[in-house]
């Protein structure tokens, strides 16, 4: 038995999966808000429940909003502040006595899109969160890509390619830089741009909606969403050439996308064909704490 742990901002989310991957039990508890050692206990009580309830010990694999240093082996580039500094995997594989694997939210979703999601097969997989914040993973034949540094696929801390000469506004990221992907096309992003736009502030489900009703301004919004979002993940296919790109995250509900970012990317790649695809996600906010739990059959 393989069980999953999500570690959300908000949410901590349980899942255990049978040795085909049929889903033994799921369920969340909130977050302990800025509270570390409640984090801890409330991960260990839920294995403990999750073990108890099935008569079964299993592996453990959890992921988190940001990374494990390879130098320090404590939790680093996390948006969860209380998480930063801290030994996870120690502390968690002294709670629970057992080895623990950690990886990246994002790795975790791209692994779970991969092993038996909308990428099932493929060779190379980019698996792409847009939510809050925009995440990146990469899975290479079944397997977790980390890299050197433990931040491969973090393209959303790269500036966005090809910014406009008048774009002014170049949003500061909480990472110390401005200009980053992340602040154009995670959800925050497209409420921000369509603000500074149009002097109204809306929430990507109302813009969305709006523009498919007429409103000119909110269409002028989707439209620069896409062309950047085109063109930011054209860099990603110009350097790791994927088989697949699978979005999750709130905004890959947004079903134009699929049609008209490939669209708009093809001018931007070094190829005279595109066969790379852009899809949805199959297990939806589910994905990321299956991926998880993969981890003892799948990371590299």
């Amino acid at each position: 038995m393989r069980l999953g742990i999500d570690l959300g901002g908000s949410k901590i989310e349980i899942v255990a999966l049978g040795d085909a991957g049929d889903e033994l039990l799921r369920w969340r508890v909130p977050t302990p808000q800025g509270d570390y050692q409640g984090t801890l206990s409330a991960i260990a009580t839920m294995v403990d429940q999750a073990e108890h309830q099935l008569q079964q010990r299993g592996t453990v694999g959890v992921g988190i909003p940001g990374a494990l240093s390879a130098a320090t082996g404590q939790v680093k580039n996390a948006n969860s502040i209380c998480l930063i500094g801290k030994p996870l995997k120690a502390d968690l594989e002294a709670l629970l006595r057992r080895e623990v694997r950690i990886a990246n939210d994002a790795n975790c979703f791209a692994l779970s899109e991969a092993t038996d999601g909308a990428a099932a097969g493929a060779d190379v997989v980019f698996g792409v969160i847009l939510g809050t914040g925009v995440g990146g993973g990469i899975v290479v034949h079944s397997r977790v890509l980390t890299g050197a540094n433990a931040i491969a696929g973090e393209w959303g801390h790269n500036p966005l390619p090809l910014q406009p000469r008048d774009d002014t506004h170049r949003p500061a990221c909480y990472c110390g830089r401005s200009g980053c992907i992340e602040t154009y096309i995670s959800g925050p992003g497209m409420r921000q741009d369509h603000f500074n736009m149009s002097d109204e502030l809306l929430d990507p489900p109302d813009i969305v909606a709006r523009a498919a009703a007429g409103d000119a301004a909110c269409e002028a919004t989707l439209q620069r969403y896409e062309e950047r979002l085109a063109v930011a993940l054209a860099v990603v296919v110009n350097i790791l050439d994927p088989a697949i790109i699978v979005l999750g995250g709130g905004l890959s509900n947004i079903q134009r996308l699929y049609a008209n970012v490939p669209r708009l990317w093809s001018r931007h790649i070094f190829s005279d064909q595109v066969v790379t695809r852009l899809a949805g996600n199959r297990h939806g906010d589910s994905s990321g704490v299956r991926g998880a739990a993969w981890l003892w059959e799948k990371q590299s």
